[in-house]
């Protein structure tokens, strides 16, 4: 599926990209943070977090990775992880509070993941999945980091919401919705789909042996 780079286009991943490392970066030092890990740690994980998924999403679609092309994205990482760090030690912060820019980072990430994927001609479900990896592979590579199994594969709702978000932007920028409308309208729907997911305990059925 070829996709016209317009200006709208070019500002919209640029800035929903920067969105998404700077929040996900937040939910890796919240996520770090109460593991008791030095500032040190904590600045690491928040990094993979926030580059991570992008970083593997470059590399499979062989272009070249974000952050390294563009240092913004690894100094917002690293801002928004000293932030935080800061922040925790000023104010009260209750251990699932990485819940919430942990589903705004995967909204974000997995719309821009899909329009990177887009750009260079991907099919569209090939650039839909590339949108579910830039979206859960960093907090994949958290939780790992972390030494817990990672919630994406537990938790409610997870790389589902981000694939059916990612399928519907493509939908709306097929149907020639703009790229902006699109963007919102996918990454709200990931968004509020995670969160509705974590507080009704919505998912989908887990594999079990019949006995």
């Amino acid at each position: 599926m070829n996709l016209e780079v317009t200006q709208e286009f070019s500002n919209s991943l640029y800035w929903i990209s920067l969105v998404a490392v700077v929040v996900s970066s937040a939910s890796g030092v919240l996520k770090s943070g109460f593991r008791k890990f030095d500032l040190f740690g904590v600045i690491i994980i928040a990094i993979t977090t926030g580059l991570g998924g992008g970083s593997l999403r470059d590399m499979l679609l062989d272009v070249d990775v974000f952050w390294i092309k563009d240092q913004v994205f690894f100094i917002a990482s690293l801002v928004s992880a000293i932030i935080i760090f800061v922040g925790a030690r000023l104010f009260s912060i209750s251990p699932k509070l990485f819940l919430i820019p942990d589903a705004a980072g995967l909204a974000a990430f997995s719309v821009a993941g899909t329009m990177v994927a887009l750009v260079v001609g991907s099919p569209w479900l090939v650039a839909s999945f590339m949108g579910v990896v830039t979206g859960a592979m960093g907090g994949i590579f958290r939780d790992m980091l972390c030494n817990e199994t990672p919630i994406v594969f537990k938790s409610p709702l997870y790389a589902t919401a981000a694939w059916v978000g990612s399928l519907g932007f493509i939908v709306l920028i097929d149907y020639g919705v703009s790229v902006t409308i699109s963007t919102i309208v996918a990454g709200s729907f990931i968004f509020i789909t995670r969160l509705l997911a974590l507080r009704f305990n919505l998912g989908l059925p887990k594999f079990q042996l019949k006995e």
